[in-house]
């Protein structure tokens, strides 16, 4: 006989923010159950990240998040409608 667990439905995430993927594209994240991509051309800082760093994020507030490996600082709008926010510092190469 086979001992199986049956889940009636998905837990709760354990953080506001949660990395789904990182792609060649950019970072996709969930927060409250709603995905965005925060995409290299306008989150910049992700490109050069490590997936440790990517991953390491602290939830500041209900709306905010740190990536403190990063030196990241973001909130829900900036993440939800991002050409509202162009940047105004550059990345040296």
């Amino acid at each position: 006989m086979k001992n199986a667990t049956k889940l009636s439905k998905r837990g709760k995430p354990t953080s506001a923010l949660e990395i789904t993927h990182i792609s060649q594209h950019g970072v996709w994240v969930l927060i409250e159950d709603h995905e965005f991509l925060l995409s290299y051309k306008e989150f910049p800082w992700f490109k050069k990240g490590t997936v440790e760093q990517i991953h390491h994020v602290v939830a500041e507030g209900k709306n905010h998040f740190h990536w403190p490996d990063l030196d990241v600082d973001l909130d829900l709008d900036r993440i939800k409608e991002p050409a509202k926010y162009p940047l105004i510092a550059k990345i040296s190469r």
